[in-house]
């Protein structure tokens, strides 16, 4: 058997809080019943709202405590699973979507799952004409929790498996580690496949022929850009110091380009903008040019490993005038974009 290489994020990084609004709109809860969802986890209302809200594993996982008490009907992370499409996975959503076969996009979730949910592990391994998925978690869970997680992850592997070859994935065996719930009757309602209860590993093994299929709705281009992005986000991810530059790195990368502001960082860190200002000054940084290193290496990544247009580069890094990005650009590098990019693929002359 050919083990697959393991990546493993070793900083506990944070949780987008989208995954926490769905919850909250699974369990059908109003604004004003949003504390209830949020007891214990010292996060208020408006911060779990805000659209740039990071969260903790542990808040996370007590959010996901909370709503398994709140919910009156049987199977959350079932119904929770459903209601995350790939598109709520951010760049590594988009990566796993765009890419060429099931094997790939498995891989890219394998690879850059530690920008979405550290205290989820996925571990691929090739066995005879299959291939394994097995998942660990990081943290302590109880039963219940164990349980709906594992639901939870499974129903969304099998969600991009679907969208990538088209229809159900009935090869699929799974194999929970928690015992036959008295609700089993309607895991064949989310999940295709065998499914079977009570095992030593968390488990969902594939057949190699369907993992090769190809992708419908493959796109080379975006695959490649969404893979730079995620390994972007993975490198900040596992930096071992937690200054304030690398928080400020890390939700940058977490969003499209440029879109930060400084006034959202300062919130999404609870504090005032001058606070931030003046932690980033005695770290020797601002704001500004954080922003700037990070944009400055998108825009030279694309130029040297890509044929875009310098206007869709411009959109990439979302300025809505290419005029200004290139103003940008020779600030940054003293020359305009259509010289760096000639300069880069020049020979180099001994």
């Amino acid at each position: 058997m050919t083990q697959l290489a393991s990546t493993r994020d070793k900083s506990g990084g944070d949780i987008p809080s989208n995954y926490s609004r769905l919850i909250a709109r699974e369990l059908g809860l109003t604004a004003r019943q949003l504390p209830e969802l949020l007891q214990g986890t010292g996060l208020s209302a408006s911060q779990l709202l805000s659209e740039d809200g990071l969260i903790t594993p542990v808040q996370q996982m007590q959010i996901l405590r909370n709503a398994l008490a709140l919910s009156d009907q049987p199977g959350f992370g079932l119904r929770l699973g459903k209601r995350l499409t790939p598109a709520t996975h951010g760049a590594m959503g988009f990566a796993a979507s765009s890419s060429p076969d099931l094997l790939s996009a498995l891989q890219a979730i394998h690879t850059f799952l530690p920008t979405r949910a550290s205290v989820i592990e996925l571990h691929l391994q090739e066995a005879g004409d299959d291939l394994e998925c097995r998942l660990t978690f990081q943290v302590q869970l109880d039963d219940e929790l164990l349980r709906c997680v594992a639901e939870l992850i499974i129903t969304v592997l099998l969600e991009f498996g679907e969208f990538i070859v088209g229809r159900p994935l009935n090869e699929a065996a799974i194999a929970f580690t928690h015992p036959a719930p008295e609700y089993q009757a309607i895991y064949p309602q989310y999940l295709s496949g065998q499914i079977e209860f009570g095992h030593d590993q968390l488990t969902l093994r594939l057949p190699l022929a369907l993992c090769h299929e190809p992708n419908a709705s493959a796109n080379h281009k975006s695959y490649r850009l969404a893979l730079q992005q995620c390994e972007a986000m993975l490198a900040q991810l596992q930096t071992q110091t937690s200054s304030y530059q690398n928080r400020l790195k890390k939700m940058m990368l977490s969003r499209p380009p440029g879109t930060l502001s400084e006034e959202e960082a300062a919130a999404t860190l609870f504090m005032s903008k001058r606070t931030l200002a003046r932690k980033l000054k005695q770290e020797g940084s601002s704001f500004r040019q954080i922003r700037d290193d990070i944009l400055s290496s998108q825009a030279a990544s694309y130029l040297r490993e890509s044929t875009l247009s310098i206007e869709d580069i411009a959109a990439l890094l979302n300025y809505h005038d290419s005029a200004n990005f290139r103003r940008a650009f020779k600030r940054w590098f003293g020359q305009p974009p259509e010289d760096y990019r000639r300069g880069a693929r020049s020979p180099v002359k001994r």
